[in-house]
């Protein structure tokens, strides 16, 4: 069975470094991305104002046997050498399991207990949906079950990805290390 495969990666950028090292990436994610195994990349930057330059590379694979075939190829380690000047040390790689996508905050080490997930996600459900569903609920009438579905969880989806999460994950950081 071809299970997707989702994978955290966390390069700490070195000082003034940040723009080739994002022109790096995002010509390494236009070359991967011709590989059809590979479904999909995102790089995370630092929020503004934060005191860490850590940046978060999301991927995601076909399967397990894609993801490593990944990272043991030429275009992969050409790469990881190329940035070398740009980056400390080396970078760490996890595999992430559904709620743990939104748990990606570089300090937050060890990931979290999935009940800890769990609780801090609906937390942040529950209030977003009721938000979308109120602001645009009346625009939506008339339009069919699933479509209106879908639109109302495209802003759901988006504002807990970009907004809420992140403000959940860092104010609940004592917590959930």
């Amino acid at each position: 069975m071809n299970t997707p495969v989702h994978v955290a990666i966390t390069r700490t950028v070195r000082q003034g470094c940040e723009e080739p090292f994002e022109e790096a990436i995002r010509s390494f994610f236009a070359d991967s991305l011709k590989n059809p195994a590979t479904l999909g990349s995102l790089l995370l930057r630092p929020l503004p104002g934060s005191n860490t330059r850590a940046h978060g590379i999301l991927r995601s694979f076909a399967n397990e046997n894609d993801r490593d075939a990944f990272y043991r190829s030429e275009s992969f380690l050409r790469w990881d050498e190329a940035v070398k000047p740009f980056v400390e040390g080396d970078y760490s790689r996890r595999r992430l399991h559904g709620l743990e996508a939104f748990f990606t905050e570089p300090s937050i080490i060890d990931r979290p207990p999935r009940w800890k997930m769990a609780i801090l996600t609906w937390i942040g459900v529950w209030p977003t949906v009721l938000v979308v569903t109120a602001l645009i609920s009346d625009r939506l009438t008339g339009w069919p079950f699933w479509l209106n579905n879908g639109f109302s969880n495209v802003f759901v989806v988006s504002v807990l990805a970009w907004v809420v999460m992140p403000v959940l994950t860092r104010f609940a950081r004592p917590w959930l290390k």
